[in-house]
């Protein structure tokens, strides 16, 4: 039986399903221009993605306009106000017009300026960007410019200040330079203005960009605050140099730990110069501050080889401290890689880095042998004290042939070697080694520590410190961490004491390190006895009188005293009133008196205590009327934060030793006699116990707990550093 079967052969291959007829095809869509206003909105995205991209290019036309000094001021993390200002050449009036027109600039006149750029600013786009995504005005003025003129901007263009005014720039007083204002910004781009997470983070970043370039810019100082702030931020003087501007950004942990590189090869055509940290420094991150033609970029190429390059000589998880600034030809470099010029390319980059972390070995190898580290040794009836005991100690220049690969610390010490002791390195660190003033004076005890000579007794009461919880005081010691200065905190925490040098003008000497410093110790005493009474606020000890003074009996003293020293004027006032209006107000406020400062006033008028604020140590009560008369006119009585400070401002200024008139010297009217002049025994008396607790008790209160603000550098002066001296002598 056969079946037949059906065989179905297989289409041809390369043949298409026709499509369904039935359904059309959309017509194409045309082509079309964007409008200007759109174009002009992503170029500005692309350029400014950020309030820091914006101050980016703010800051580097001002240093192109030759300025000296910057000034930022940021609100919101720049997202409300973001203004600088600088005392650069300014701009023309004519060019104010096309001055946020796009690609409008000074630096570039042909395509080829490109290949020899040695500007930072150099497409004219970032004033236009702004003023597209922004509220943008213009102050400015040159030097031969009789006036200022402000403008207005928006999309690119002259716009007026309020509906309805004209346009045109407006003469207004100003001084030489330029001031950009840029508010709002990002105001007609929700989406990107939703995108910022806080203000916080992004004044962060804005700070970390001026501390770029405030490292960067020697010869320009730059300063940024908060808008409505009294304190900066970032304050970086002009006359500072490049180790110093990163003392004040990075802090003395970086700035003294830090060793100069130097490279350059004229094959590759750069040069590198720079301050890296050593081995002794390791921190959490990479800190790397690289400028390409003094433009700030990064690089992550550099970044990678840096950190390959420490890893030898820093512990795991260790960081370094790296400012690093190439000048490579022009011609090798493409500047215009990037919308915000944050990147760039350059040829031979594998050789220029290479070269570069064969120097910074190298570098490194130098000093490597210089680290300290912490032991402990347990001494014979003795408590176990830390010693700090460096491995080996060599500068810089010692010959090669000491060995340095053996870093085991496993072996046993080595013997002990004679070492020539290098003397322009001698610190002196014991208080207690002879000082200056032992050639003079003789120390008021065997053991160096000062004699009790005022006849007072100290009684000790079981109250309980009270925790100050007023938001005034937590304010004025915040202001006091914010003015806080760390290079002169660290010199006044570790210094050594060396002598008064001059009794009338209130002027001592200190060693920190190898150098030396005069200190107005008058203005030194009156911000330590200010930072007392705040953080020992309505905790005071108290200076008790037995008999009580009567109150309108000092105020009368002092008002006389005034009066003397008013001359003519004195008749104008009319003494008594002021005597009787300043006394009715401390007996009115003595139930806050006695609270907070521990200054008891009887409602009769008595004066049965005073604050104390440091032990071993009175003030003159010579001064007790003037300061009580003081408090009347002087201290704000109406605002609580006020009246805090100015009061505490007061009583540091009665707790300053006064100034005493200089010691007499020898009488040279005898024709060669030489008699010695006497000096008053009251003032004899009060000028020892003014050297005794300047020296044993202030400075050593001072070292312990002093915060040094910035106002203070104006009362430090150095006068002479051991290292600079011994060079001297070594030329003579």
């Amino acid at each position: 039986m056969t079946e037949e079967m059906e065989v179905i052969s297989p289409s041809p291959r390369g043949t298409k399903r026709k499509g369904d007829e039935s359904l059309r095809l959309p017509a194409p869509r045309r082509i079309k221009a964007l409008a200007q206003d759109v174009v002009n909105k992503i170029a500005a995205g692309e350029i400014i993605v950020a309030p820091v991209h914006a101050l980016k290019e703010l800051i580097e036309n001002a240093v192109d306009a030759g300025s000296t000094a910057l000034e930022v001021v940021i609100k919101d993390g720049g997202l409300k106000l973001l203004q600088i200002t600088d005392n650069g050449h300014g701009i023309n009036k004519e060019d104010l017009p096309i001055l946020c027109e796009r690609f409008t600039t000074s630096k570039l006149k042909a395509f080829e300026d490109l290949t020899s750029i040695g500007t930072y600013g150099f497409r004219g786009e970032a004033l236009a960007s702004i003023s597209h995504i922004a509220h943008l005005s213009v102050t400015t003025r040159t030097k031969e410019s009789s006036c200022a003129w402000r403008a207005n901007f928006a999309d690119g263009k002259l716009a007026s200040p309020k509906p309805g005014q004209n346009a045109e720039p407006k003469p207004i007083a100003g001084r030489p330079g330029t001031q950009i204002t840029v508010e709002d910004l990002f105001y007609n781009v929700p989406s990107r203005r939703r995108a910022f997470r806080s203000a916080s983070e992004e004044y962060t970043k804005i700070l970390d960009l001026v501390g770029r370039y405030a490292v960067h810019c020697s010869g320009v100082s730059f300063s940024c605050k908060k808008h409505g702030a009294s304190t900066t931020d970032v304050s970086v003087p002009v006359a500072a140099g490049t180790v110093d501007r990163i003392r004040q950004i990075h802090g003395s942990s970086v700035a003294n730990e830090l060793v100069a590189l130097k490279a350059e090869n004229d094959r590759w055509g750069f040069k590198c110069d720079g301050w890296i940290s050593n081995a002794n420094y390791s921190g959490k991150r990479t800190a790397l501050l690289l400028f390409i033609n003094h433009r700030s970029v990064e690089s992550q190429a550099i970044k990678k080889s840096m950190e390959q390059t420490y890893a030898a000589f820093l512990p795991k998880g260790g960081h370094p401290f790296v400012y690093l600034s190439l000048d490579i030809e022009p011609q090798r470099v493409d500047v215009n890689v990037h919308p915000t010029k944050r990147e760039v390319h350059f040829l031979n980059e594998d050789e220029i880095i290479a070269i570069i972390c064969d120097e910074i070995r190298n570098s490194l190898s130098k000093v490597d042998t210089s680290r300290s580290f912490m032991t402990q040794s347990l001494l014979s009836n003795r408590p176990m004290v830390p010693l700090a005991t460096p491995i080996k100690q060599i500068t810089p220049g010692t010959p090669d042939s000491i060995d340095t690969t053996d870093r085991s610390v496993s072996k046993s010490a080595p013997k002990p070697t004679a070492k020539t002791r290098n003397d322009g390195n001698l610190v002196r660190t014991d208080a207690s080694a002879r000082k200056i003033t032992s050639m003079l004076q003789s120390h008021p005890s065997a053991d160096g520590a000062p004699t009790e000579t005022e006849n007072m007794d100290y009684e000790y009461t079981e109250k309980e410190a009270s925790v100050c919880r007023l938001t005034s005081i937590k304010d004025l010691r915040a202001e006091v961490r914010d003015a806080m200065h760390n290079e002169l905190t660290d010199i006044i925490s570790t210094h050594t004491f060396v002598g008064i040098v001059d009794e009338q003008k209130r002027i001592a000497a200190i060693q920190g390190g190898v150098k030396l410093f005069l200190v107005d110790y008058g203005m030194l005493c009156n911000e330590y006895f200010y930072q007392v009474g705040l953080t020992d606020f309505a905790n005071y000890g108290s200076i008790r009188f037995n008999p009580p003074l009567s109150l309108h009996d000092l105020l009368k003293i002092a008002a006389e005293r005034e009066k003397k020293n008013a001359g003519d004027a004195a008749d104008e006032v009319d003494w008594d009133e002021v005597v009787s209006s300043v006394s009715d107000q401390l007996i009115n406020r003595r139930v806050l008196l006695l609270e907070y400062f521990s200054l008891e006033i009887t409602e009769e008028g008595d004066l049965c205590s005073i604050p104390l604020l440091v032990k071993s140590y009175t003030p003159s009560l010579a001064k007790l009327p003037r300061f009580l008369l003081r408090l009347g006119p002087y201290v704000d009585w109406d605002s609580e934060k006020a009246c805090f400070q100015s009061f505490l401002r007061e009583l540091a200024s009665f707790y300053v030793p006064e100034s005493l008139p200089l010691p007499p010297a020898v009488d040279d009217s005898g024709k060669g006699k030489g008699k010695v002049v006497e000096e008053d025994a009251e003032i004899a008396k009060r000028r020892e116990k003014v050297r005794r607790a300047v020296e044993y008790v202030i400075f050593p209160a001072c070292k312990a707990r002093l915060v040094a603000t910035r106002g203070l550098l104006k009362g430090v002066v150095e006068v002479a550093n051991l290292k600079g001296l011994y060079r001297v002598f070594e030329r003579c």
